[in-house]
């Protein structure tokens, strides 16, 4: 009997493993000899590390060692950006807080023990001398003269300006009949997946092979900027998979726990893991949108629309994530007509830095912002001259010309 596959209803092959509760996820591995990492964090969003203090921590029984981001510095080098924007302010980003933190949840040290409850109590005895420094959290703070510059590289906290545009929208607004002006916000959000990221590494003296579980969207990816990092041979690294209890974005990027967790296993000799709590989930997993912008569309009182114009800011946050500069340019910027073809269109982007945790992609990355713009002002420009928006619509419409288009002749 032959199965025909178009048309059918065909069961999920992975739903009954999954479903019955006999997925493998990372924390499910076990390695023999495994330690456990846990994250000290900043309680401040900005401020210098004047000295760190881990002779407490490593007194504490079962604890193997503490790290701190000088002690690794040359081990973990700077988290590169994979996507960048001509003129992106590349600054440096050390995995692990080097004389500054610039967050609320940037790490300051790790700590290492035999067991996951031991290394969550001695990171409590690490002593970190923190002299806090004024922050800045919104986009207008950061931008203002004389704001609090998050790094020396970035003047005016400025990360990039970036602009995309076809014909003319200015003399679109002079010939117009109708101008509406509107300031919009895509808010920031925190990714929640079910399963919490985690990272297990497990590296071989003999044969100089580092193996890292992680819960990622892109293994091959982590694979190489790992490589690039480290200076680990990219060919004696291996980086896998294992089932991914959601990410949607959100773990579609390489983590400086990544990178933490696989070099101390190298320095120590020993599988290490990494489980992140929900707390730190939403301090330090990547958040997403988080763009303020104003609008403009203009067009005539018959429903023609002439013209679409943004100067959007969107926030980096501390430091630009792996595809953090792609997302409100080239994953935005470039969809910003839509399914309209609109005659006249503008698209500017401002990403400053600020005192808050790097964003990155997150269920549409850039799209559903563009879309949420574009079709709000049309609604607002269909108010503002007294027309259906459903009619409004199909005049500037790519389908309707589409269809034109391609009608046959009669």
């Amino acid at each position: 009997m032959t199965t025909q596959f178009f048309g059918s209803s065909i069961k999920r092959r992975e739903d009954p493993r999954l479903i019955t509760g006999q997925g493998n996820y990372v924390d499910d591995i076990k390695l023999v000899g495994t330690l456990h990492l846990v994250m000290v964090r900043s309680p401040h969003a900005h401020a210098n590390i004047r000295g760190i203090n881990t002779s407490r921590a490593k007194a504490l029984e079962g604890v193997v060692a503490v790290f701190t981001g000088e002690e690794l510095k040359d081990q973990l080098g700077s988290l590169p950006v994979g996507w960048v924007v001509p003129d992106t302010r590349e600054v440096p980003h050390y995995p692990m807080a080097v004389g500054k933190v610039r967050l609320v949840g940037d790490i300051v040290a790790a700590v290492i023990a035999a067991d996951a409850s031991v290394a969550t109590d001695a990171a409590d005895l690490v002593e970190v001398d923190y002299e806090p420094l004024p922050a800045v959290v919104t986009m207008e703070e950061a931008m203002k003269s004389g704001a609090p510059q998050l790094h020396e590289d970035a003047p005016n906290n400025i990360a990039f300006e970036w602009e995309v545009a076809g014909g003319d929208v200015d003399e679109a607004a002079a010939q117009a009949e109708v101008v509406v002006k509107q300031r919009l916000i895509n808010q920031r959000l925190i990714p929640n997946a079910m399963e919490a990221r985690g990272v297990l590494a497990d590296y071989n003296r003999g044969t100089n092979q580092l193996t890292v579980w992680t819960s990622t969207q892109i293994p091959h990816l982590v694979r190489l900027l790992m490589s690039l990092v480290t200076g680990h041979p990219e060919h004696q690294l291996r980086v896998i998979a294992p089932d991914v209890g959601g990410g949607f974005g959100s773990k579609l990027n390489m983590s400086g726990e990544e990178v933490i967790t696989a070099m101390v296993a190298k320095r120590l000799g020993r599988p290490v893991k990494w489980i992140e709590q929900r707390m730190e989930g939403y301090l330090a997993t990547t958040h997403g949108r988080d763009h303020v912008s104003d609008v403009q569309i203009t067009g005539n009182k018959d429903g023609t629309i002439t013209g679409l114009s943004t100067t959007t800011y969107a926030n980096m946050g501390a430091y630009l994530s792996t595809f953090a500069p792609a997302i409100p340019t080239y994953l935005y910027g470039l969809v910003f007509v839509g399914p309209y073809r609109f005659p006249n269109v503008k698209c500017k982007v401002i990403a400053p830095f600020t005192n808050t945790t790097p964003v990155d992609a997150y269920r549409g990355a850039g799209r559903p912002e563009a879309t949420y713009l574009i079709e709000r002002m049309v609604d607002m420009f269909a108010a503002e001259i007294g027309m259906d928006p459903a009619e409004v619509r199909p005049r500037t419409s790519s389908h309707r010309l589409m269809t034109a288009t391609m009608s046959p002749p009669e």
